[in-house]
């Protein structure tokens, strides 16, 4: 639905930490604006529990615009906890629109998928996975729940951690993490039947590397799949060098072991 706009911070800011708020920024002399707008309203009426819509006429609030840096009109903002998490210019087609609020907005179940993180982090992995499971229930192309779910899987069922994010492709902001984890996958499935390897020197260090992965020691996993890079550099298809990128995707680029071994990695592709 459409709200009438008081206070920014009251109306955007706060509100948008229960429910997502799509702002319209237009002027009255704006004929896109003008065009754009009944369909952002439509749009609005559609989908009432998923966001509201506010409209912030650009006249007469000039420093909410500067604030957000809008220099051309009509520029549609989607905020969620207080922060612009995509955003639009131009008076563009509804159903385009429409395509890009299903991609963009939050799972009406986040607050599930919250909770399910907070009990990940206590240490309740079985609450967490429960929780996960109900909410790819009731929303079962919702890749941060799959791929939340599938992290849990990982060492204790490899495979059904796989098909979890079986589902989710490029064209998701949780591809990255979902590669890692078919990535891990494949790996593991190698700890279980290490016959299928290619035989050579560097099988022993190579399994070595997949048991420490499997075992969640990221450091140890990394010192010996890079020595696989060093040693023979396509085994298993690239495969030490492939592990390696899917650890850094898996930890994060800010994680201290990511900015470690992506030195250390490029070292042993190009000495």
């Amino acid at each position: 639905m459409s709200e009438t706009f008081r206070d920014f911070d009251t109306d955007v800011l706060h509100r948008s930490h229960t429910t997502p708020v799509l702002v319209d920024f237009w002027a009255p002399w704006c004929a896109p604006c003008r065009a754009l707008g009944p369909i952002l309203e439509r749009l609005a009426q559609r989908n009432p529990e998923r966001f509201v819509l506010v409209k912030i006429n650009t006249e007469e609030l000039p420093e909410v615009s500067a604030r957000y840096q809008v220099r051309s009109i009509p520029a549609v903002k989607l905020f969620v906890d207080g922060q612009v998490i995509d955003e639009f210019t131009g008076a563009l087609p509804e159903a385009v629109i429409q395509d890009w609020l299903n991609r963009i907005l939050p799972s009406p179940l986040r607050d599930r998928i919250k909770q399910a993180e907070t009990e990940a982090i206590g240490g309740h992995f079985d609450k967490a996975a429960a929780i996960l499971e109900e909410v790819l229930a009731v929303e079962p192309d919702n890749a941060q729940a799959a791929v939340m779910l599938a992290r849990l899987l990982l060492a204790s069922d490899y495979k059904r951690a796989m098909a979890v994010v079986e589902r989710i492709g490029p064209d998701s902001d949780s591809y990255p993490l979902a590669e890692s984890i078919r990535t891990f996958s494949r790996l593991f499935a190698y700890a279980e039947k290490p016959e299928t390897l290619p035989e050579a020197s560097i099988k022993p260090i190579y399994l070595s590397a997949i048991g420490h992965l499997k075992n969640a020691d990221f450091e140890k996993a990394l010192s010996a799949f890079i020595e696989v890079v060093k040693g023979t550099r396509h085994y298993d298809d690239d495969g030490a060098r492939k592990a390696c990128l899917a650890i850094f995707k898996f930890l994060g680029d800010d994680h201290e072991l990511t900015r470690e071994y992506r030195g250390r990695l490029a070292s042993a592709l190009y000495v």
